[in-house]
């Protein structure tokens, strides 16, 4: 019966047989004859079917509510049965968007492992949004925080940005002093979709809005950062994305005494982003501290 039920919540987590079944591993006519026999054992109907769409019954809907707190309880009684009775085991399902998922947290990858050797990480690299409950998703780890009132978000890193440029730029096209002056330069832009680019600094209670041009433009900060190697321009970016080439001073810090955003809201905050249920998943809460003591050291860079 209880299986039965992790079925039957998932399906309505997911919104439809076909997402259930891939969330479970399961084929959806699986899926199908299970809540079929759900529904003989309760002798009640949970869904109103339909080919556009999968809606619960008032039945189901009361059925969902109760059983929701079974399987929590049993998750839960599980959890304290076991005790410490060996380490933690199973799969972890991670989604984060791609160059933070390349540059940082990849390289701690095999060190979270090696602590808990029997855990199974299944990590996907995706700058899309991800439906946690329906994509079966453990963490995701995004900027900013959800609307979904079924997540909980936990901090792990500022998005700080710093203007820099290489050293080959600055002695070629000397420094820059002032913001406004970065209208007479090659600045590499983030696509945003618009026809104009902003930058924006703030000093004190003084708040500068830039208007940028130059001659690449990308979607991602990877080619960007390339280019600011190379000389070819200047670049406002994340100062996760920066930190190794300030420290070993392949870039320069540029304007160290104004904060530099994309934004006149900030930069934003990078979390990571779980389902709120009231027995999360050990996985889930030792995976999230072990990224909060290893980001630590990125949240400063040294000023050049």
């Amino acid at each position: 019966m209880l299986e039965l039920i992790k079925i039957f919540d998932q399906v309505v987590e997911s919104g439809s047989f076909s997402q259930a079944g891939r969330a479970l591993n399961m084929a959806p006519s699986s899926v199908a004859r299970n809540i079929d026999n759900l529904e003989s054992k309760i002798k009640s109907s949970l869904f109103k079917r339909s080919t556009r769409q999968l809606m619960l019954t008032e039945e189901g809907q009361y059925f969902h509510q109760q059983s929701a707190k079974i399987l929590q309880d049993s998750n839960r009684l599980l959890e304290e049965m076991q005790g410490d009775q060996g380490p933690p085991e199973g799969v972890l399902r991670v989604s984060v968007f791609e160059s933070f998922g390349n540059l940082c947290l990849t390289p701690l990858i095999p060190e979270f492992l090696e602590r808990y050797p029997k855990i199974q990480v299944e990590l996907e690299l995706d700058n899309n949004v991800v439906d946690l409950n329906s994509e079966n998703i453990d963490v995701a780890i995004r900027i900013g925080t959800p609307q979904d009132s079924r997540l909980k978000a936990r901090n792990l890193l500022t998005n700080n940005a710093s203007l820099v440029a290489a050293p080959s730029y600055i002695e070629k096209y000397g420094t820059i002093d002032k913001p406004e002056e970065l209208q007479d330069h090659n600045c590499l832009l983030i696509s945003h979709e618009r026809q104009k680019n902003y930058w924006y600094f703030k000093k004190n209670a003084v708040n500068k809005k830039v208007l940028v041009t130059g001659n690449l433009i990308s979607k991602g900060g990877s080619p960007l950062l390339h280019a600011a190697l190379s000389g070819v321009g200047v670049l406002l970016l994340s100062d996760w994305m920066l930190k190794p080439y300030l420290e070993n001073g392949q870039l320069r810090e540029l304007l160290p005494q104004w904060t530099s955003m994309h934004s006149e809201q900030g930069s934003g905050e990078i979390f990571a982003i779980y389902k709120n249920t009231q027995y999360p998943r050990p996985h889930v809460r030792l995976f999230i501290d072990f990224l909060v003591e290893k980001l630590e050291s990125l949240k400063r860079v040294p000023q050049h």
